[in-house]
């Protein structure tokens, strides 16, 4: 089609597209109509075009895009029949079943004998009749919960319960309608003050089920509520009732910047104003929670998390970010303003353990979505005026926030950092303050020097200046949270080398003897958590080393005190331990060197990277062993429920990859399913990086393989994996990863007609189709078996029906190949196919000359599935036409089935029973005897 589609005429593209409508292939149909419209300059002539693409809509279950196209015809011909048709089905799946009705009604009044239009009507009728049933039923539901919450001599338990029954109906369509439409919002306020934390989340919870995908009630609530209030809520001393009041603010978000593309959009009749107003209305008051004396820990960090989650593009190809660059203006003066925030200090807003962690996800958020130089020297500018401001003054109090916000900056866009810690005085502030007697000054010098050891340049500056100062501090400080930090310092200097085991800085040895005593730490719970997290990082430092990592695994206390802490409150030791796990399972990428270069490098005299004996593939997998044995996967899934800032992407990814790596071995999949991780795996499939996507999609794979689909992923979360497996199906993937994808959708594809449904929706078929011809064996076959299980659906047996493809000949030619998985494949879906599609049968002979040899070299196999599969497709053939039976019985197929017939001693088995079918058949049309000779009748060659 695409090949000349360009050069032809309007009338052209759409035969073309009818032809391919009728063969089954829908996208290719609607490419010809789209390309059709744009080319036509006849009003009737574009007003069939656009019908015709409202039905492609249908068929892709595109509603809202085929009900505009149906609506584009009427406009033109409000008598077109068929248009008002299309547009009643659409209407009638959007749910505005009043409008369907309306139509079918017009079109049966069209045409009054059209069955089609008479059942429509009577099924629009009775649907309407049920809405409205359920309607009355909600709306005397929702007001007996209303008088109850009004009343103020009931029980509190009672009330309580009327409050959690509003949350079940918000979360069903005509629930939520009744309840906006019955003055919900205003009781819904009433409830927001309740003293009682219970009726307060039912009420946060209830607006959650009101505004989640419906712009137009979102608008409303914000304008009526106000954002006041909603962040008074969120900023309360409750960490329960501020995530909960995020939530809603995060579906708010949602239903206002999203709602505009969506399809529920047609929910709303009238034409809705853009939210813009409303979204920056939110934005402000965000950025004013930020340094807002009353609000408190959890509430501003909730408030970032937000800000983290709306402000920044989801994609860079969208070039708009002007809301990003609204709140470098607006709001940048105030993060940082919470980020030189030291709490022992008498100002300042109050914070959490997280706050500072979350304040540098959220700068590094905004700094990297800054398009251009100019820009990204205003963030600079801004920064370096705020620390300089800070600096110069002549309190401790001033320098030390400047030297907090620096160390913040380190941790989140680390060049503006660099810029700031490079500025006049700061590095000689930072290791003087390390030698001062109050323990808060020294705690964060030596942090800031921690993280200024971040590049291989600081490195190399604080190797030379400052390794005998953290020495000094760790051995003779009598302060645990001093000694702590220090050794951490001293454990980021020893990793500088990374996995190179040749490129070590500190002698061999002092690595491990810094990692037994971050264990140690690790494991004394008489210290603060914050202290202790401190001894993760210095194991995600030195566990680059393998006789670090075998050592960690080997210690099971450390193991369980390190999953302790990544499922508490301190949200910052997240990407500590899922680092230090990434090291542990080397599921780190790696590139192997050519050795032709390896050995030029040598040569030369160059430096050539050597991998430790102890991360040879027998190590690695003992430690994932010990790893699952301490319980890793129930770790990894509480981290993945995290709603924190501290969860960033690069977190994400780590923790795919973990996965990835437990997921390896086949025998332990089970372990991984049984303690969620398939659950967790979804949502790092769909929220993480490029390459963290990819990880946990195959990690996905790998389970779907080999463990039942619906056991694995039980309920409505098994159509969720569908789509990461599909992301897997491209060219940029590796071949492992289409092989793996096309082997769980094959998995997938043969478990129920609605994830068959789903996987066509995701448009897979055509990919499956396209790996059909790969020259890779593996996925040539594996592709083939996924279009084996996929033809039991009506829709991928119409593309076997298009004229003009050479997908039939393609399975025929394949039921002849050596690979006996790939002929047992092609074989099975030419069986199903022949079966369900008994008119393809005429085509086969059409499809290549060797058919009859292919079909014969089934039939004569020695491999039982082979041969059962071979007379199931020579019975589908003889049954769908006597002239094909005549051609087949006239070969030496005859004699062939007249053997496997009589079968093997004992029972008949399905080969043989499928053989006397086909000569039970011919017998039948008269072209052979009954008998056990089953001769050839003579002159049924005429």
């Amino acid at each position: 089609m695409n090949t000349s589609a360009g050069e032809k005429g309007p009338a052209a593209l759409k035969e073309m597209g009818n032809a391919l409508f009728k063969a089954g292939d829908m996208n290719g149909a609607l490419c010809c109509y789209t390309e059709a419209i744009k080319l036509s300059d006849i009003q009737a002539e574009t007003a069939v075009l656009y019908r015709n693409r409202s039905a492609c809509y249908l068929k892709l279950e595109e509603c809202s895009k085929a009900e505009a196209d149906a609506s584009k015809a009427l406009d033109t011909d409000p008598g077109d029949v068929k248009a008002r048709f299309r547009r009643a089905q659409a209407c009638q799946k959007l749910g505005r079943l009043e409008q369907a009705f309306l139509d079918a009604q017009r079109c049966a009044q069209l045409e009054p004998k059209n069955k089609v239009f008479q059942d429509l009507l009577r099924q629009l009728g009775a649907q309407i009749q049920i809405k409205s049933a359920e309607l009355n039923s909600t709306d005397s539901r929702v007001q007996q919960m209303f008088s109850l919450l009004l009343d103020a001599s009931a029980k509190d338990t009672d009330r309580l319960k009327a409050a959690q029954n509003l949350v079940v109906l918000s979360r069903d369509a005509a629930g939520a309608e009744q309840i906006f439409r019955n003055d919900g919002v205003k009781l819904i306020q009433k409830l927001l003050q309740s003293e009682v934390e219970e009726v307060v989340l039912s009420a946060l919870r209830t607006l959650v089920g009101l505004c989640t995908e419906h712009q137009s009630r979102t608008m409303a609530i914000v304008n009526e509520l106000g954002m006041e209030q909603l962040c008074a809520v969120m900023g309360s001393g409750t960490s329960t009732v501020s995530l909960a009041a995020c939530h809603l603010l995060q579906v708010m978000f949602e239903a206002l910047t999203e709602g505009m593309t969506r399809e529920i959009r047609g929910k709303d009749e009238a034409i809705l104003p853009e939210p813009s107003m409303e979204l920056r209305s939110m934005l402000r008051h965000l950025l004013e929670m930020m340094t807002a004396s009353n609000v408190s820990g959890p509430g501003r960090d909730s408030a970032i998390n937000l800000l983290v989650k709306q402000v920044p593009r989801k994609s860079l190809k969208n070039p708009d970010n002007s809301l990003t660059l609204w709140v470098v203006d607006m709001g940048l003066k105030k993060i940082l303003q919470v980020a030189g925030t030291v709490p022992e200090l008498s100002e300042g807003p109050p914070l959490t353990d997280n706050t500072h962690m979350s304040c540098s996800v959220l700068l590094s958020k905004l700094y990297n979505d800054l398009k251009s130089d100019k820009e990204r020297e205003n963030f600079n500018k801004l920064c370096e005026e705020y620390v300089q401001q800070h600096f110069s003054q002549s309190g401790l109090d001033a320098k030390l926030r400047a030297i907090q916000t620096v160390s913040v900056l380190l941790q989140g866009p680390s060049d503006v950092g660099n810029r700031t810690l490079e500025m006049s005085g700061m590095m000689d502030a930072v290791i003087a303050l390390c030698a001062s007697e109050d323990v808060t000054h020294q705690q964060l010098a030596v942090e800031a020097l921690i993280h200024a050891a971040g590049k291989a340049k600081r490195a190399s500056f604080i190797t030379a200046n400052g390794v005998t100062l953290l020495k000094d501090l760790y051995k003779k400080s009598e302060n645990d949270r001093i000694r702590v930090r220090a050794l951490v310092g001293l454990c980021k200097l020893g990793s500088a080398g990374g996995t190179d085991f040749s490129m070590k800085q500190f002698a061999e040895g002092s690595t491990l003897k810094l990692a037994k005593q971050c264990r140690k730490w690790l494991c004394n719970e008489s210290l603060p958590p914050t202290s202790r997290r401190w001894s993760v990082e210095g194991l995600a430092y030195l566990t680059f080393d393998a006789d670090v990592k075998m050592d960690l695994v080997e210690d099971k206390d450390a193991l369980l005190a390190m999953f302790e802490l990544a499922k508490s409150e301190d949200k910052t030791v997240l990407f500590a331990v899922s680092s230090t796990l990434v090291n542990c399972t080397n599921s780190y990428e790696v590139e192997k060197p050519d050795p032709q270069m390896v050995e030029l490098a040598k040569y030369a005299k160059q430096h050539v990277p050597e991998e430790h004996p102890k991360d040879a593939p027998a190590f690695v997998e003992k430690r994932l062993a010990k790893l699952l044995e301490a319980g890793v996967v129930s770790a990894l899934v509480c981290m993945v429920k995290q709603e924190s800032a501290a969860l960033t992407e690069a977190c994400k990814e780590c923790i795919a990859r973990v996965f990835l790596a437990l997921v390896e071995r086949q025998e332990d999949r089970g372990t991984v399913v049984a303690h969620g991780g398939g659950k967790a795996l979804i949502p790092l499939a769909s929220d993480n990086t490029e390459e963290g996507k990819l990880k946990a999609a195959q990690a996905l794979a790998k389970i779907t393989i080999t463990s039942n689909p619906e056991i694995a992923f039980p309920g409505e979360r098994i159509y969720e994996v569908v789509r990461p497996l599909v992301i897997l199906l491209s060219l940029e993937c590796t071949v492992l990863q289409n092989f793996e994808s096309l082997m769980a959708l094959t998995n997938l594809a043969g478990t129920s007609e609605r994830l068959r449904q789903k996987i066509i929706k995701e448009k897979a078929v055509t990919k499956v189709d396209n790996y059909m011809f790969e020259e890779n064996n593996l996925i040539r076959a594996s592709a083939t078996e996924c279009m084996c299980n996929l033809i039991l659906s009506k829709e991928v047996q119409r593309l076997y029906l298009g004229v003009g493809n050479d997908r039939l000949k393609l399975l025929v030619l394949y039921s002849g190949e050596e690979d006996e998985r790939l002929r047992k494949a092609a074989a099975g879906t030419l069986a199903m196919l022949t079966n369900e599609q008994p008119g393809l049968c005429a085509r086969i002979p059409l499809a290549t000359s060797h058919w009859l040899e292919i079909f014969q070299a089934l039939l004569l196999s020695e491999i039982t599935d082979l041969r059962h599969r071979g007379v199931v497709i020579i019975l589908n053939m003889i049954q769908a036409e006597k002239s094909l039976a005549e051609t087949l019985m006239e070969s030496e197929v005859l004699e062939i089935l007249s053997v496997l017939a009589k079968g093997g001693e004992g029972t008949p088995d399905p080969v043989s029973n499928a053989a006397q079918s086909c000569l039970d058949k011919a017998v039948e049309y008269c072209l052979i005897r009954s008998g056990d000779g089953n001769e050839k009748i003579k002159g049924t060659e005429s």
